[in-house]
């Protein structure tokens, strides 16, 4: 018979490891086995005399001592060896080194152990100790009798409910630590989208501030650059004065925005609706030479009064319509702002018509555009303008489109931006609209 060859281990895999004690379980081992043996040389043992007579008491203390140094690693091991040792320790002479860290393995086993342990072992005690009590009360039929219950409390039950008392405080430390920092990860993450939202609200302000002047700054500084005229040159050199003196306002109202709150001085009040005459007449300067006139119509009234107001056209007609919350008009101003800064870039020849229009409790915002071919824009752009129209509409949880509409008779297209924006929380909830 040709013997099989030995089995080689895998270089990667390596025998288990058994944990290593902890240093105070050491220690306590250590202190128990070095404490039993002084009580052993002098003497002085529990009892007078045992079945196992001399160094047998020996036995269960070295046992007793070496599960000491499983009291964290093994608990459940340890109390179920430590009780047997306990036991074999009632047939010698005994130890009270012994009993005391058989004490201590019931008081880790409940505090090291699994939950379910923890429940049990004190319930056990109990148990174990009124059995004891009531089972020598009615061998022994003696008061001294009690004693034996008082003392099996004492190794049992007392270090088993200490045990208890001990892991409850640990859990409920952890569940506050625990507890803490999730309190303090969730303040960092609320700093942290309140730092975003801040940041993504400048950085609207400052694209509907500044992209308006600059691209009109742009288109004009073009314009005086091609044309060797001087009259277009003045005017243009006019125009680009007016939108740097108006960007520069707006830049210091974005500075007061900023420093709200400082106490040097009192921010800037927000553009309101009010403020669109003035923007649709920059606007007619802006874009009169690329052959784009700009119209304005609001139907703010007529939405309030069910039909009783009159439509307002051209320039004028900016009609209350009731007071409109902050947030609200501030957005609208803003859309209307952008929409037209796009139109100065993009759109064809043409009229720019801006319709304001109110419900009982919607805000509806509508300006359009011609849209033809064109080789290019006037003036360059980030592309961040409708994505801050549609943020400022979705803080709002209104509804905002924007995207080429065919006409009636097919043949031509407008550019439509169309926004709703709520002006009253709604009644029910999920009435609110969603924005696309």
């Amino acid at each position: 018979m040709i013997a099989s060859p030995p089995r080689l281990r895998s270089p990667g895999r390596r025998a288990p490891r058994l944990p290593r004690p902890h240093r105070d379980d050491v220690l306590i081992a250590a202190a128990g086995l070095c404490g039993g043996l002084v009580l052993w040389g002098i003497g002085l043992d529990t009892k007078a005399v045992g079945l196992l007579p001399g160094a047998w008491v020996l036995v269960p203390l070295v046992v007793t001592a070496g599960l000491e140094l499983l009291r964290r690693t093994a608990p459940r091991v340890a109390l179920i060896a430590g009780t047997v040792a306990l036991v074999a320790d009632q047939f010698t002479a005994g130890s009270i080194a012994t009993v005391l860290m058989f004490t201590d393995i019931i008081y880790a086993a409940v505090v090291y152990g699994t939950p379910a342990a923890a429940r049990r072992i004190p319930r056990t005690t109990v148990f174990v100790t009124v059995a004891m009590t009531v089972g020598f009360t009615a061998w022994l039929q003696t008061v001294e009798s009690l004693l034996i219950g008082v003392a099996t409390a004492l190794v049992a039950f007392a270090p088993a409910s200490t045990g208890a008392l001990v892991r409850n405080h640990r859990e409920a430390a952890e569940t506050a630590r625990l507890r803490a920092e999730q309190t303090a990860l969730l303040a960092e993450i609320d700093r942290t989208q309140a730092v975003t939202a801040e940041r993504s609200r400048m950085a609207r302000e400052l694209h509907d501030m500044v992209a308006n002047h600059l691209s009109a700054i742009a288109i004009h500084s073009t314009a005086a650059l091609s044309l060797d005229d001087a009259r277009t040159s003045r005017d243009a050199l006019a125009v680009i004065r007016e939108n740097s003196v108006a960007g520069l306002a707006e830049m210091r109202r974005l500075i007061g925005l900023l420093r709200e709150g400082d106490g040097e001085r009192e921010p800037a009040a927000a553009p309101a609706l009010d403020a669109l005459d003035a923007l649709l007449e920059q606007a007619r300067t802006n874009g009169a030479p690329s052959g784009l006139r700009f119209t304005l119509t609001d139907r703010r009234d007529a939405g309030r009064q069910d039909g009783a107001g009159a439509e307002a056209a051209g320039v004028g007609g900016t009609g209350s319509g009731g007071a409109l919350p902050a947030p609200v008009e501030l957005a609208a101003y803003r859309i209307v702002q952008e929409s037209l800064t796009n139109a100065l870039k993009h759109a064809a020849p043409g009229t720019v018509a801006v319709e304001l229009g109110r419900t009982g409790r919607t805000l509806d915002v509508r300006v359009t555009s011609p849209f033809g071919d064109r080789p290019g824009p006037r003036a360059p752009g980030s592309g961040a303008g409708l994505v801050g129209m549609r943020e400022r509409v979705a803080l709002l949880d209104g509804v905002f489109e924007a995207g080429p509409v065919t006409t009636g008779d097919g043949a031509d297209k407008v550019w439509v931006v169309r926004a709703e924006l709520p002006v009253a929380p709604a009644r029910r909830a999920g009435e609110g609209n969603t924005t696309r």
